[in-house]
């Protein structure tokens, strides 16, 4: 039974531990302002995809030209992620978001006025740089100013921002595009995004627990190279992109899906389709609980089956298939994308951003080579090539996994071999018959 004094000790660490936690000063401010930058950071990002039809029509140009409006900044903004995560290691967490959202914000509201695919297609270039500040800041900050134990529910509320806001910011250019344009439905998700990143501002606290690092490049490098020499990490970092090409190819390609024949949709009720999206706020909430039951690869299968099933079911020519196949689809995805997410901080036994960095480096090129390369094939065969990529990329991840779970049992089989040698060494050695070795 613990002392008076023991207590007292362990009660003065807890009080003497200034950290943020639920019911102390700045932890509801900390964790709004967080939720309003996610919400930012998504709503901006996908600012055309759901627009894509109408972005070829105003400029003439193809779905696979459009969708680098997309893929730009998708794709700029996983160049961007490391080394925006090593400058805020020198300059603060809190001053990198607030300037990335800052100049995406303005790029935002410039966006509308592009006089020409490759002017937009610049601008969104951009775009993705100046956002790649945030996802690379974010949780540093959460893990310097909040208590260990309050953490996850904080960076839950950072990425249901993330999940709301890529849905939002769909919805609501859909129906701004269907009653102004498709400019004016850019245009109001930079307004939201302006009115986001205010809020942002006035609400995060200063940080009290950031000391500056030293930040070499050189160290940088070495970190680096260490988690690009992990074989666990490597696989994960596969499994995410190619995750990522699924989810990106479907929501890019489905609008050009759904206003052509059969379904003939007007660009509101398409926007809305993105809805789907509160399905993967539940399916990622409930990877933890897969991962209890099923194990990391048994919870990947389950997210694959459920992946590859919903593609096969949206080559239906109802809109109700098509709707049931993108549900599958995003719940697979959700569910996939945490559990791969989750693994790379469980592994890095060091530099935990950086590998959490090249994590989302490679999440977004896969949503980058997914958005592209899905146009291109729904281009050159409708919404079955876009399927066909898709389940080109499932097999992807089945064959990353398959292979990580016959690494893990040669590696299994040889410890328990070199764990019988040494037993039966020690078991020799004790009784000085050889014949125990032999056995």
């Amino acid at each position: 039974m613990p002392s008076a004094s023991t207590e007292a000790s362990t009660t003065a660490r807890v009080d003497a531990d200034s950290r943020l936690a639920p019911g102390r000063p700045g932890y509801r401010r900390t964790s709004l302002a967080l939720f309003a930058a996610g919400l930012a950071v998504f709503a901006l990002l996908y600012s055309t995809q759901a627009l894509l039809p109408d972005v070829s029509a105003a400029y003439g140009v193809s779905a696979s030209t459009a969708s680098w409006t997309v893929s730009a900044a998708t794709g700029a903004l996983a160049l961007c992620v490391l080394p925006l995560s090593a400058l805020s290691e020198r300059f603060g967490r809190r001053a990198m978001m607030t300037g990335s959202l800052a100049v995406a914000v303005a790029i935002g509201l410039l966006t509308p006025f592009a006089p020409s695919i490759e002017s937009l297609v610049a601008l969104r270039a951009v775009q993705g740089a100046a956002l790649a500040g945030v996802p690379a800041s974010a949780m540093a900050y959460l893990a310097e100013e909040v208590r260990p134990r309050a953490l996850v529910a904080a960076i839950g509320l950072f990425v249901a921002g993330n999940s709301i806001g890529g849905m939002s910011g769909r919805v609501v250019t859909g129906w701004a595009a269907q009653l102004w344009g498709w400019r004016a439905g850019v245009a109001a998700v930079g307004l939201m995004a302006a009115v986001c990143a205010v809020a942002f501002r006035l609400l995060l606290p200063k940080a009290r627990h950031f000391t500056p690092g030293a930040g070499s490049p050189a160290a940088l490098a070495r970190t680096v190279k260490a988690h690009l020499s992990d074989p666990l990490l490597l696989r994960l970092y596969a499994i995410g992109a190619l995750f990522m090409t699924v989810f990106g190819a479907v929501y890019t390609v489905i609008g050009y899906r759904l206003v052509e024949e059969p379904f003939s949709l007007p660009q509101g009720v398409i926007g809305s389709v993105f809805l789907i999206y509160l399905v993967g706020t539940f399916s990622s909430a409930a990877a933890g609980k897969l991962v209890a039951r099923l194990g990391r690869r048994g919870a990947l299968y389950l997210a694959v089956t459920a992946t590859a099933a919903g593609l096969l079911l949206s080559l239906a020519e109802t809109l109700t298939g098509v709707l049931a196949g993108l549900v599958l689809i995003t719940a697979g995805f959700f569910a996939g994308h945490a559990v791969a997410s989750s693994s790379v901080s469980r592994t890095a036994a060091h530099g935990r951003a950086q590998a959490s960095a090249l994590y989302q480096s490679a999440y977004y090129l896969g949503s980058s080579i997914g958005g592209t390369l899905g146009a291109v094939a729904f281009h050159a065969g409708g919404w079955a090539g876009t399927v066909l990529l898709g389940l080109v990329a499932v097999l992807g991840v089945v064959s990353v996994t398959l292979y990580g779970t016959h690494r893990a049992r040669v590696e299994l089989r040889a410890e328990e071999r070199e764990r019988a040698r040494k037993n039966g060494r020690e078991t020799y050695n004790h009784t000085g018959s050889p014949s125990v070795l032999r056995a």
